[in-house]
């Protein structure tokens, strides 16, 4: 409003900066990717959609305005009274402009209103206090009407049939269990809703779980969790016998020269043996009592409570209201007369209690307002389908990919997650579908399931008969198998561990075939070789003769006189292919008719598949159920998995080490293949020198003439040949040595997989050493738990002695005539006190010694 409003609606509504106005003590606080004046717009317009008139909505502006106004009036104290005095009255002014009030009657109301004493009216000054009191509580009901008012508007608005609907969707949005430093009647009332909306939440629980156990006809002891809660809610609002917090706070309120210290009395007194009920083990100035809710406990400090369980207003300004000039201000204030008016509270102190009822009925105070309001929306609730969201901020810094584990856990603690958590892991928490039992753990039992259909649950009985599990573990219901908390986890470990030794017998089975086709390659090559070597000998022995060559030359001539053999042979071989056309439209014709035969058949199954797809839905939004429950229970688990992690994490060092080895072996491989390359070429050269070597021993016999002449040329391929030879030697000897090379790499791969299999085995036996001392750390938590609540009580008793012993003082100071007897009582207390100060020794010893075992047991938990 104070960014998107105009000059002309500004200066109507007498609007200022930001930082001019007390109740708005931060200023402007900018939100990133949201505008102000973009948000009064819209909510302008909202209000035009909703049919609210526009004088409606200038008198909602006003309003607004006019409560900022009241938090700037300021007050002071005079000189030689008590009295307060306005010394600047601006912003009352602003406020009677905008409410339709005369300022001179408004500040009469606040600094000395008339109160009805007996049946005359007499002016009472105010204090600087109360007029401040009065100013605020005067804020603070406006805004609470105007707001009323606004919820009964939308409500007529959307409300066209003028009837009350019993289908309807509704948003509750209420603040989280709040336990701060110093909690008063706000975060009572507060704690005291989230104690009701925790049993409704932990009974809705309860009943679904019933549910699902009746559907699949599981037997199982129901316990009503919501009654757990049941205790600490009869001591915030039980009426009596003895009466609750609440009640006792009413009771406290009619009665005259009640004080907050007297109501803090009356509560210990008649609450005192409560179990959830604690004295403060602050000091008095920190707390008056204790609470133990579920979330944890909360100290209360009871300031104020009686006043603000009334909630008292002044009634002349709201007189003045009422009579307002301004419509919507007047509508507003029409139950002026059943407001607890600063005359009942002013004879609180000085009147009896028959005073109170000159309204009977009339008035109510905020604890029982709260109460009904309460009441009202359990029921509404208990007659709805209730779904619960649960807001988890994840760091106060608002930045993305951070998580403070500690407040995680405080805000799942106080919204009630791991109470609901608690109740699941009662029961059976992890179902699963019988076809999916089936499919993802038959690998685990191969043999138990007969070959051919078998029903889905018989299936499933067999395989966990196979799997030998405790009856105590799982139940087989209708449609699910249902086991307790942590079975599943085993059977997915065992499963893990099956499929690893499958795939490693894979691989295995893999590399034999990739060898034996890389073998049979190289044969295969070797007689390609003999066969290229065997034609080309018998081509350089046909090339240079004579009959040959005439072969050559005629054997393209001969097609000439073949041509029309050729044609005749073309015209029966295209007969043939008409005919096979022919059968071959007969054919098509035959498909197509089957074609739409099968088109039939198709629509019938899709119609059929349809059928089967939406019976998969349902059965996939019971996958999304299973699945959500089972994603909760991944969240806790995942704090156990980082432990493992740093088992994985020597694991990938070690795979990388042997990454590194195999990256090595494979350049060795590539550097022998072409050693190999090149030795096949020398032979290849080889057998060609041999080839042309044969070839010249014939020439010499058939052709003496040229013998000089092949001498020569022989002693010259002789001499490549033995230089060949050498190099070929040499290259052999190259590729033995690499040989051993790769030798010595698979050696070290087979201890790398070796010393692979034994940390595996040592991170499944560290597995299993957790899981003891899991079970272990709960004892050892439950022990401590047990010497904390020891070392309070010994706290208690130690209390209880110093408070003894200072009233034994007190006398000592009063009794100063009998001082020689209070002499002998000093040293019997003060024999007492050192008998106490070694007891307080030996229990500071004590509680030394157990956080020390405390810490000892932390630090051998940790894995």
């Amino acid at each position: 409003m104070l960014t998107g409003a105009g000059d002309k609606m500004r200066s109507e509504l007498c609007l200022e900066a930001y930082n001019k106005y007390r109740f708005l003590s931060n200023g402007n606080v900018t939100i990133p990717g949201q505008q102000d004046k973009d948000l009064f717009v819209e909510t302008m317009e909202a209000m035009k959609i909703m049919s609210i008139p526009e004088d409606e909505q200038i008198g909602l502006l006003k309003v607004v305005s006019a409560v900022l106004q009241l938090g700037n009036m300021s007050f002071k104290k005079e000189r030689h009274s008590d009295q307060a005095s306005m010394p600047d009255d601006t912003a009352a002014q602003k406020v009677c402009h905008l409410m339709g009030m005369n300022v001179t009657d408004f500040a009469r109301a606040i600094l000395s209103p008339r109160i009805k004493v007996g049946r005359d009216y007499v002016q009472k000054a105010q204090t600087q206090e109360q007029a401040e009191f009065a100013i605020e509580a005067l804020a603070k009901a406006t805004y609470e009407r105007m707001f009323r008012w606004l919820v009964m508007r939308i409500n007529k608005a959307l409300d066209k049939t003028k009837r009350q609907g019993a289908s309807f969707i509704g948003i509750l949005d209420i603040a989280g269990f709040e336990i701060f430093e110093l909690n008063s009647f706000e975060q009572l009332c507060i704690n005291y809703t989230n104690e009701k909306l925790q049993q409704l939440f932990n009974h809705t629980m309860f009943i679904l779980e019933q549910e699902e156990y009746q559907r699949e006809g599981i037997e199982w002891s129901f316990i009503d969790f919501g009654l757990d809660l049941q205790p600490c809610i009869e001591l915030i609002e039980k009426p009596a016998n003895p009466p609750g917090i609440l009640a006792l706070l009413d009771e406290e309120c009619w009665f005259p020269k009640a004080t907050d210290k007297t109501f803090v009395e009356k509560l210990a007194q008649e609450q005192g043996t409560h179990p959830k009920f604690h004295k403060a083990k602050k000091l008095k100035d920190d707390a008056d009592f204790c609470v133990m809710h579920y979330a944890g406990k909360v100290d209360y400090k009871a300031d104020e409570w009686l006043m603000k369980n009334m909630d008292p207003l002044n009634d002349n300004v709201t007189t003045l209201l009422n009579q307002s000039s301004d419509k919507f201000v007047s509508d507003l204030w029409r139950d002026v007369d059943r407001i607890l008016g600063l005359d009942k509270v002013a004879g609180m102190s000085d009147s009896m209690p028959g005073a109170f009822k000159t309204r009977k009925g009339m008035f109510r105070t905020v604890g029982q307002l709260y109460k009904e309001q309460l009441s009202k929306l359990m029921t509404t609730l208990r007659n709805t389908n209730p779904n619960f969201v649960r807001c988890i901020i994840p760091n106060h810094e608002k930045k993305a990919g951070k998580l403070d584990p500690h407040l995680v856990l405080d805000q799942l603690r106080c919204n009630g997650v791991l109470e609901g958590i608690r109740i699941c892991r009662q029961g059976f928490p992890n179902r699963i579908v019988f076809q999916e039992f089936r499919q993802r753990y038959e690998i685990l039992t191969p043999n138990a399931i007969p070959k051919g259909f078998m029903d889905g649950k018989q299936a499933c009985a067999l395989m966990i008969k196979a799997l030998e599990l405790d009856p105590n573990l799982f139940r087989i219901g209708q449609s699910k198998v249902f086991f307790r908390a942590g079975v599943l986890a085993h059977l997915e470990e065992e499963r893990d561990m099956k499929i690893t030794d499958v795939i490693i017998s894979f691989q295995a089975w893999c590399r034999g075939y990739v060898a034996r086709k890389a073998f049979a390659k190289r044969q295969q090559q070797l007689t390609a070789m003999k066969v290229i070597q065997r034609n080309c000998a018998a081509y350089l022995k046909l090339r240079n003769w004579q009959w040959w060559r005439l072969f050559t030359k005629v054997k393209p001539l001969l097609q000439v006189t073949r041509q029309e053999e050729e044609m005749v042979a073309k015209e029966e071989e295209l007969i043939k292919v008409k005919e096979r056309q022919l059968q071959a439209e007969q054919q098509m014709k035959e498909y197509e008719s089957k074609h739409q035969q099968l088109s039939t058949e198709k629509m019938a199954l899709q119609e059929q598949l349809q059928a089967e797809t939406e019976l998969c839905a349902e059965a996939e939004e019971m996958r999304a159920r299973l699945a959500a429950r089972k994603q909760e229970l991944e969240e806790i688990l995942h704090d156990l998995e980082s432990r493992v992690e740093e088992e994985e994490e020597r694991v990938t060092q070690l795979q990388g080490e042997r990454k590194k080895m195999q990256q090595n072996i494979n350049d060795l491989e590539q550097q022998l293949d072409e050693e190999e390359g090149a030795r096949q070429k020398l032979q290849l050269e080889k057998v060609t020198t041999e080839a042309k070597l044969k070839k010249i021993e014939d020439d010499v016999m058939v052709l003496d003439d040229q013998n000089n002449k092949l001498n020569k040329e022989k002693k010259l391929l002789e001499d490549r040949i033995s230089e060949f030879t050498t190099n070929l030697a040499e290259e052999e000897e190259k590729s033995k040595s690499l040989q051993k090379l790769k030798n010595k790499h698979e050696a070290m791969i087979t201890d790398l997989e070796d010393r692979l299999r034994r940390e595996e085995k040592q991170r499944q036996e560290l597995e299993k050493n957790r899981r003891k001392l899991e079970g272990d750390s709960t004892d050892l938590h439950d022990q401590i738990a047990e010497l904390q609540s020891q070392i309070a009580e010994l706290r208690a008793q130690l209390a209880k002695k110093e408070e003894e012993l200072l009233a034994a003082l007190a006398r000592i100071e009063e009794e100063a005539a009998q001082k020689n007897l209070a002499q002998k009582k000093i040293r019997e207390l003060e024999a007492q006190l050192s008998e106490l100060q070694e007891d307080l020794e030996l229990e500071r010893a004590a509680r030394t010694k157990a956080e020390k075992h405390r810490r000892d047991l932390g630090r051998s938990w940790r894995p």
